[in-house]
């Protein structure tokens, strides 16, 4: 049985209802820095007006910062942490999907430092590679999607189109959420294609935990929950958006799969997406991750080296009957087909094949610590080789 160090002190709301009960927390400070994407899903579903009306009921001032987009931008996290130095906010809460929840984190942890680049907290080899000297805001997590499970952990994923660098930021110590509101009410208006994208996602943040090198009896038993519930909820949510409890089912995956990073580990599959979409920053997460998965997790099997966890997986999918690694395979590509998502390709989003190597070498300087978690050594030539069989 393997030694796990499992922390994870947010206090999570969860179930359909639950923003309703913000007010009655005690909130962390007097004035939040209200963050929500550069769209308009906010504004339509409701969401906005009902976090606005409990942050009063609580007796808090807020100042709305709407301009965190799909892969969040170094530059829009600095102009977040900006307007709540400039705003006097003292809190920070997040009413989004884990690109909000990501960008929110860190501008909770940038705001109250001297420096105004926030790779001086970095740690790449265009990063200072500094530590917080101040104490970070507290934040408030409130999500709307199910996907990156990012309310319970203290990283976000964060680009520097500067560097071409898309990496894990934070991790710093009091970056854990205060309150997570997981509401499923809040994801019923969530669009097909992108609960699929969302949903393999939080999918994939366990099925690599569960292969890493670094599983645990902790790890496997939400990582369990989680594969079981996406694969049996996520096409139902894919299919009806509004039915609400496959979106429940898909909430608690959801977090389940948060607390895999937290206990666990993500594997080198995350770092070879970040890549992709370093370069391509239109490519969603999810969907990257979905074109690079099957050629992935088969680079595994061919190297047998958890074959007995590859079996669990597949039988944790829904094929009761799997008996090799290789009926994984056949129950991910069954899921993606179900899910409408098994003939993603890369060239809709400008990724050419030639890129390969390059989005290898990217892979392991940006993020080569999730390199470390894989079940077998990978070289530069293995992972270029990945990309390559994935491309269409």
């Amino acid at each position: 049985m393997g030694n796990y160090n499992f922390f994870d002190p947010v206090r999570v709301l969860f179930g359909a209802g639950s923003l309703s009960k913000l007010h009655t927390l005690k909130m962390p400070g007097k004035k939040a820095l209200l963050v929500i994407s550069n769209g308009k899903s906010a504004i339509l579903n409701g969401s906005l007006d009902k976090t606005k009306k409990e942050l009063e009921l609580a007796g808090v001032d807020y100042y709305v910062f709407n301009k965190v987009a799909a892969n969040p931008l170094k530059e829009v996290v600095e102009e977040g942490a900006f307007a709540a130095r400039d705003n006097g906010c003292d809190f920070v809460v997040a009413l989004g999907g884990g690109s909000v929840m990501d960008a929110a984190k860190n501008m909770a942890m940038f705001a109250p430092q001297p420096s105004n680049d926030l790779w001086d907290y970095v740690f790449t080899k265009n990063g200072k590679c500094k530590r917080p000297e101040n104490p970070v805001l507290p934040w408030i997590a409130i999500t709307t999607s199910a996907g990156t499970g990012s309310e319970v952990d203290t990283a976000g994923v964060i680009t520097n189109v500067k560097t071409n660098e898309k990496i894990g930021v934070g991790g710093f110590p009091g970056m854990f959420a205060e309150y997570a509101i997981v509401d499923p009410e809040l994801m019923l208006t969530v669009p097909p294609k992108f609960t699929a994208y969302q949903g393999f996602d939080a999918l994939f943040h366990s099925l690599e935990g569960y292969i890493s090198n670094l599983h645990n009896p902790m790890g496997d038993m939400v990582q369990r929950a989680a594969i079981e519930n996406i694969g049996r909820y996520l096409p139902v949510a894919v299919a009806d958006g509004g039915n609400l409890e496959a979106r429940t089912q898909l909430a608690f995956a959801n977090t389940m799969s948060g607390y895999s990073m937290v206990v666990t580990s993500c594997t080198s599959e995350h770092s070879m997406e970040h890549a992709l979409s370093a370069y391509h920053t239109s490519l969603p997460h999810g969907a990257g991750l979905i074109m690079i998965s099957v050629e992935y997790f088969k680079y595994f099997i061919n190297r047998h080296v958890c074959d007995d966890r590859f079996v669990d997986m597949a039988r944790f999918l829904g094929k009761i009957d799997a008996e090799k690694p290789e009926d994984f395979l056949t129950a991910l590509k069954d899921l993606q087909d179900k899910c409408g998502v098994g003939n993603l390709k890369m060239s809709d989003y400008g990724i050419e094949k030639s890129e390969a190597m390059k989005f290898a070498k990217n892979a392991k300087e940006a993020m080569g610590v999730l390199f470390k978690a894989d079940p077998a050594v990978m070289s530069d030539e293995d992972c270029a080789g990945i990309f390559e069989r994935s491309f269409r």
